[in-house]
């Protein structure tokens, strides 16, 4: 009687062994500089605008007693910034073919953004091309190389970890960047922007994961792998029993209908002066979001993955920070709960707890990312007494009417750290637009029976959701809360992100943010 379930068991694990086989994790690109192209059948070349080739297009060129000029004047390629064309090798290269692309005038002064989109815009169209990117040649400056190499490693991550056919897999595990600057490329981009890039592709993986496989323990024990063996970083993590010991009933409230417990992940980064005040990122991490009782609907509930977004961007900051081992201390919090309906579901009308005593009338279990950044926000705050407090969150439909996929909503107290923040998002390229948060947002979420309620009041819905995160934060605390509902993913494809999915949100200008006005020079 015990041999076929014995069978059957040893089937169903030789099946999930054999299917976790062919599932791989897309692992960060590693990316080489080199003086001169080694061996090679294609590569991709720069070219300006003013038909400038550089000394490997030069070398070509008189080599193949020019060729290769004659081949870009007959195809007409304009070398206008993020053009590019394939064309077969001058006979006489040791080439079978070249791609061309555009790098605009030289005389321009190119950003760095620009740069990076070039990079990441030629890989895309080189694994198009090719199926994989040959060698990337670019007579530019340190920079600009470096961040052509930065925006290419952006570019070349798919998340193809569940694709079975391999023909659909693009990721491309490395990339060999050439120029006459290759050393001190090299120098700006392990020392400053590889972290960055490696922290973006953390967050996109965990943040692209599906449900079943990130869950607010998964996603501890992910990150945890990450920084291991990483210089001045501790982690804590608070589990359900200590949050009831307490008093966090507003997160403990949202994972109570789940068989998966809710967490807080803390990671601290300690680079600046000992004792000094860290600036602190706190991130909402809903690792799925049914809408609980209040359900969502059915349809448009699959991408609910994503409502974790905040807490893998907040954390992937403090990876990117302590990467690049940053001057600075940083604390980042990861505030997780999957909202399911389950018997044990908190329900619309229930009054919660809050570590702060702010008691909570639960008006849509739906609106409960700001529940768990409750607890988070609050904690964070006392504890820790940060320098500037920062959250994330993929919290209302509100901000996504209003910006739509362009910027995230910014919200504050604090005028310079609205300034600073909006100063960095062009830079980072991760845009911000700074809607109203006043007195009447914060009397709106007064409730009858409770303290504060966290849906339904008379307010815009940005503007309330703001204010409810911001009333657990201490009115001296210099804090910011950002609304990355419309930015945090998309199936839009750019240079820099070309797989759909997770954009990342928030890396790039967090870290952008320390760099420039926190970081102990």
């Amino acid at each position: 009687m015990r041999t076929l379930p014995l069978l059957l068991a040893c089937f169903v694990l030789s099946v999930s062994a054999f299917a976790e086989d062919r599932k791989t994790t897309p692992k960060p690109t590693t990316v080489t500089f080199s003086a001169s192209v080694q061996t090679a059948d294609n590569i991709v070349l720069g070219v300006f605008e003013d038909g400038k080739l550089g000394s490997e297009g030069s070398r070509i060129n008189t080599k193949t007693n020019g060729g290769l000029a004659h081949a870009i004047k007959n195809t007409e390629f304009d070398g206008k910034a993020m053009s590019t064309k394939v064309i077969p090798a001058p006979m006489g290269s040791k080439y079978s073919q070249i791609m061309l692309v555009g790098l605009g005038e030289k005389s321009s002064d190119s950003t760095p953004l620009i740069w990076q989109e070039i990079g990441g815009n030629a890989v895309q169209k080189a694994v198009e091309a090719f199926k994989s990117a040959p060698t990337m040649v670019f007579d530019v400056s340190a920079e600009a190389l470096a961040n052509i190499a930065f925006g290419a490693k952006l570019g070349s991550y798919y998340f193809d970890k569940y694709y079975t056919d391999a023909k659909r897999h693009k990721s491309q595990a490395k990339l060999t960047i050439v120029g006459n600057s290759h050393s001190a490329a090299a120098a700006l981009f392990n020392g400053q922007l590889n972290p960055v890039a490696n922290a973006m592709v953390y967050t996109r993986n965990i943040s692209n994961e599906p449900a079943n496989m990130i869950y607010p323990q998964s996603f501890v024990d992910a990150w945890s792998g990450h920084f291991k063996g990483m210089a001045n970083v501790s982690i804590k993590v608070i589990d359900e029993k200590e949050m009831l010991k307490l008093g966090m009933g507003a997160i403990y409230g949202v994972g109570r209908g789940s068989a998966r417990p809710p967490r807080i992940m803390i990671v601290e980064y300690k680079g600046g002066t000992d004792g000094k005040a860290p600036v602190m990122f706190v991130g909402k991490g809903i690792t799925f979001d049914s809408g609980g009782i209040s359900l969502k609907n059915p349809s448009k509930m699959w991408n609910m993955k994503f409502d974790m977004s905040g807490a893998a961007s907040a954390i992937g900051a403090v990876y990117a920070l302590a990467g690049r081992k940053a001057k600075v201390n940083v604390v980042g919090i990861a505030a997780l709960a999957e909202n399911m309906p389950d018997s044990n579901a908190q329900r619309p009308g229930d009054v919660v707890t809050s570590m702060s005593g702010k008691t909570i009338q639960i008006r849509s279990t739906d609106a409960e990312g700001r529940l768990v950044l409750a607890d988070g926000l609050y904690y964070g705050d006392i504890t820790y007494n940060p320098a500037v407090l920062i959250d994330l969150a993929t919290l209302t439909g509100s901000a996504v009417r209003a910006l739509g996929k362009d910027y995230a909503a910014l919200f504050s107290r604090h005028q310079d750290l609205i300034d600073k923040l909006m100063t960095v998002s062009k830079t980072s390229g991760e845009g911000l637009w700074h809607l109203p948060l006043n007195d009447k947002h914060f009397k709106a979420i007064e409730n009858k029976v409770a303290d504060i309620m966290n849906s339904g009041p008379d307010a815009p819905g940005a503007s309330a959701g703001a204010a409810f995160v911001g009333t657990f934060v201490r009115p001296e605390t210099i804090w910011a809360h950002l609304d990355i509902a419309g930015v945090a993913y998309s199936d839009k494809a750019t240079p820099t992100k070309s797989s759909p999915g997770s954009a990342a949100y928030g890396v790039r200008l967090l870290d952008e943010l320390v760099r420039v006005y926190y970081e102990e020079k």
